[in-house]
């Protein structure tokens, strides 16, 4: 295997690893308050404004299927609604309810815990470069599986 092939293998595997540890920490930041890491991620994402699913799904890197089925349990239990999309009759856009305002809120107190404790561990400075790193890597990504 070439440089660039593993290279390549190993950013992914680091990167599913990666996927894998920051759900474990999202479901046990979500679970106490009733949540799962999908019902938080989706709900954050319409926090600012009220986005349709598909707008959802390309700003969390998820399908559309599978925000549809989130947003609708969402709905289901109160913690988002649908409302009508000026933009577009049929696509509705997803918005959380004071609910679901609520749910979030309460989940920050565990999440601050845990971001102090990730970044006392890496150093603030050291953060900023995984965060760096991590933007440059899903922006080289986009740019090289662009359909257009």
């Amino acid at each position: 295997m070439s440089d660039s092939a593993e290279l390549l293998s190993g950013l992914a595997l680091g990167a599913f690893r990666l996927n894998g540890q920051f759900l474990q920490v999202a479901e046990g930041l979500a679970r106490p308050v009733g949540m799962t890491a999908a019902w938080w991620q989706v709900l954050g994402a319409v926090l600012r404004e009220p986005l349709p699913v598909a707008g959802v799904a390309r700003a969390m890197g998820m399908t559309r299927q599978g925000v549809q089925r989130v947003a609708d349990l969402l709905v289901e239990r109160g913690l988002a609604e649908y409302r009508p999309n000026p933009a577009h009759r049929r696509a509705k856009l997803l918005a959380p309810t004071t609910a679901g305002r609520e749910a979030i809120a309460a989940i920050v107190p565990a999440h601050q815990a845990f971001a102090d404790r990730l970044v006392g561990e890496l150093g603030a400075e050291e953060a900023r470069r995984c965060l760096e790193a991590i933007q440059r890597l899903t922006t080289a990504l986009d740019r090289l599986t662009d359909p257009r």
